[in-house]
């Protein structure tokens, strides 16, 4: 058997010999990703209320928005599963349609926290402005960049598909950028909650 060479049995994306070690290497990357946010996190709780001369949070921070944001990377992990499911069955049509609907809310997620970013600017609140926005920001602002990099990661996915098809290394790519996916909206769920539900009311 081949270096590379392809199982017949098993999901598809572990069915090249280099599958099983790809996808393990990038759980440690994950781990690494854990490590970054929870340094992230530890700075802003240290950080927290250290408003100076700048505006509050409570009177900045709206649930709408927050709620808003948070439902549309929810239901992105929602298809994004689904659309893993679809690859699962080997539907290159299911699985195309599904990454193209979980692109679309990721955009949608970052097109709010772009307006809400200018939004706190226009009222004075920006990185520079006291040690809590600049925890602030550089938290949501990682974040932000991470999902971002999920939209291109996701929108390079769907290409391949489209010319290649669903073959074994597409799969794996697929896989990979699922649980990216899923990592990141565990992490917007301990922002949300530490950032703005904390934020809100104190």
């Amino acid at each position: 058997m081949s270096e590379h060479a392809e199982l017949k049995t098993g999901p598809l994306e572990y069915r090249r010999e280099d599958g099983p070690l790809t996808i393990l290497g990038f759980w440690i990357f994950l781990a690494a990703e854990v490590v970054l946010f929870s340094t992230l996190f530890a700075t802003y709780a240290v950080l927290f209320g250290r408003y100076g001369e700048a505006t509050p949070a409570h009177e900045l921070f709206e649930m709408p928005m927050a709620l808003t944001m948070t439902f549309l990377l929810l239901v992105s992990s929602f298809t994004c599963g689904i659309a893993v499911h679809m690859m699962r069955k080997e539907s290159l049509k299911g699985l195309v349609i599904w990454l193209i609907i979980t692109l679309a809310l990721g955009l949608g997620f970052l097109g709010f926290e772009i307006y809400e970013f200018v939004h706190y600017v226009h009222e004075g609140a920006t990185i520079q402005s006291s040690a809590f926005w600049s925890a602030f920001f550089t938290l949501t602002g990682t974040h932000g960049l991470h999902v971002t990099l999920g939209v291109f990661w996701c929108t390079a996915i769907i290409i391949q598909l489209i010319r290649f098809g669903l073959t074994p290394v597409i799969a794996r790519k697929t896989f990979v950028i699922g649980l990216y996916w899923h990592f990141l909206d565990v992490v917007w769920i301990f922002i949300f909650t530490a950032v703005y539900l904390i934020g809100m009311v104190v």
